[in-house]
């Protein structure tokens, strides 16, 4: 396990299966395999003031982070109905996971220990499953925006690759 969150820039991401809020499973392996960057943010609670700043700014930023071809993914450890509520009170068009016991949360280095709850975290990995950004300073209101400008950077870099 990294001591750090930033020491997974570069690495591999940790692979993981969780539930969805609508009752389903996300396996992050199985996702890569479409080609698509995944933004896999960690959010302590859900429908707090903080978390929902955040899940609204993503919500409103999906089409525009869709067209650089990444997937919107939340985690916490709140159980799936916990999830599944405050998705639907704020008409989330993307993914949560229920990571109640902590695991996922721990091998991302974003688990509170003391308060059992996910850290503020976000963590896009690239479509070979590498982690190309690390953010851990976040603004709630802020941080769709600063996930939109990696993506672009990140896209104007493979287009010059290309």
């Amino acid at each position: 396990m990294s001591s750090g969150p930033e020491e997974l820039l570069g690495r591999k991401a940790p692979d993981f299966e969780l539930p969805t809020s609508d009752g389903g499973t996300f396996r992050l392996s199985e996702s890569l395999k479409s080609g698509r960057y995944v933004v896999l943010y960690f959010y302590p609670m859900a429908d707090t003031p903080g978390c929902t700043r955040e899940a609204c700014s993503f919500r409103d930023a999906l089409p525009d982070l869709s067209r650089f071809g990444a997937l919107v993914v939340g985690v916490s450890t709140d159980p799936p109905e916990r999830n599944a509520k405050f998705a639907k009170k704020h008409g989330l068009n993307f993914t949560l996971l229920s990571d109640v016991k902590g695991e996922v949360s721990r091998a991302y280095a974003s688990l509170n220990s003391i308060v059992r709850k996910s850290k503020r975290h976000t963590f896009v990995i690239g479509p070979d499953g590498t982690v190309v950004g690390v953010f851990t300073k976040v603004s709630p209101s802020e941080h769709a925006r600063e996930v939109r400008s990696l993506l672009e950077r990140l896209s104007s870099q493979t287009r010059a690759e290309s």
